[in-house]
């Protein structure tokens, strides 16, 4: 079949390759342009750009895929089928219509849970255990098309929205050539989602990431997992010696509930250089302090000289 995709993020990637390699003839990648990015504010070209770039497959960047120029473009491919994954723009009703076997959209969660841009990040927030991949159809509500096909996974318990994107981004592969299949063949069969169950993960900000110690351990570590690599769970390091503040990102932690332990004030550090909570201790594992790599927690506080008493405090917006 004649393969038209739409796709920016690297959670594509994967897929293309895929794509690439099997008997489907990929004809052209559309994504968003080029952003401008790192300390010289170069333009960036997406991930969809650069893959299409080195493999040799035409693409085009385009702010508004349902403009007419981008709609001749993808129309003189002729495609069987449009493929869009992690796209950030809207594909219209016409655009949608074109191809005779349809537009369908390979998102990151076991749908109707999760709709929106950040599934991958609240499934961990909200401490689900399971998750998984689907391929719906579009649909005018955000993800709300009929299911062709899903495929489920464990979520690790110590396994960060950045591992758990790449793990889903490689076990879409599979499913998509699958789909694909059964929509040449003609045996593809198409579920409605029940609407009453649907939950949304709405995209997320900077702030959402600045941590409030008087939460309990528990939420905050699954933030901190939920929060990595971006948009980071960040809070300002006090040294109760100095007063000296650096902005530290947490990358991983754990919960620790000692019954009977002394209560400190939310944020501070305790004899084991444990976090007080609302409800037990924070055990930081991970950390990447402003203007360093990341490290181990154990060079932080060598580095840092963390004390007793030192604190972790909310960075206010």
């Amino acid at each position: 079949m004649n393969i038209v995709y739409l796709g920016s993020g690297e959670f594509g990637v994967p897929c293309l390759d895929a794509l690439k390699a099997s008997a489907h003839d990929l004809c052209l990648v559309v994504t968003q342009p080029a952003n401008p990015a790192g300390r010289g504010r170069k333009p960036q070209p997406t991930p969809a750009a650069g893959w299409a770039a080195e493999h040799r497959v035409p693409f085009v960047e385009t702010d508004n895929v349902n403009a007419a120029e981008a709609m001749q473009r993808i129309a003189a491919c002729r495609p069987d089928v449009i493929v869009v994954i992690a796209f950030g723009q809207k594909v219209g009703k016409d655009l949608v219509a074109l191809p005779p076997k349809g537009a369908i959209n390979v998102h990151a969660s076991l749908l109707p849970k999760y709709r929106g841009a950040a599934p991958i990040n609240w499934a961990l927030i909200r401490g689900e255990t399971h998750t998984g991949n689907s391929i719906i159809t579009l649909a005018d509500r955000i993800d709300a098309g009929d299911v062709l096909a899903q495929t489920g996974t464990a979520i690790g318990p110590q396994e960060t929205a950045g591992e758990l994107h790449d793990r889903l981004a490689q076990l879409a592969a599979p499913l998509l050539l699958k789909t694909l299949a059964s929509l040449e063949a003609g045996t593809a069969t198409y579920t409605k989602q029940n609407d009453a169950e649907a939950t949304f993960a709405p995209k997320l900000r900077k702030s959402d990431g600045f941590l409030d110690f008087r939460e309990p351990a528990e939420t905050l570590a699954r933030k901190i997992r939920g929060f990595w690599p971006w948009p980071g769970a960040a809070a300002s390091y006090v040294s109760g010696q100095t007063q000296k503040s650096t902005r530290v990102v947490l990358a991983l932690a754990e919960a620790v509930v000692e019954p009977g332990a002394a209560q400190l004030p939310a944020g501070t550090f305790d004899q084991d250089r444990d976090v007080a909570c609302a409800d037990g201790t924070l055990r930081i594992m991970k950390i990447k302090p402003a203007g360093s790599g990341l490290m181990s927690f154990h060079a932080f506080v060598n580095g840092w000289h963390v004390q007793p008493g030192d604190r972790l405090m909310k960075i206010e917006e």
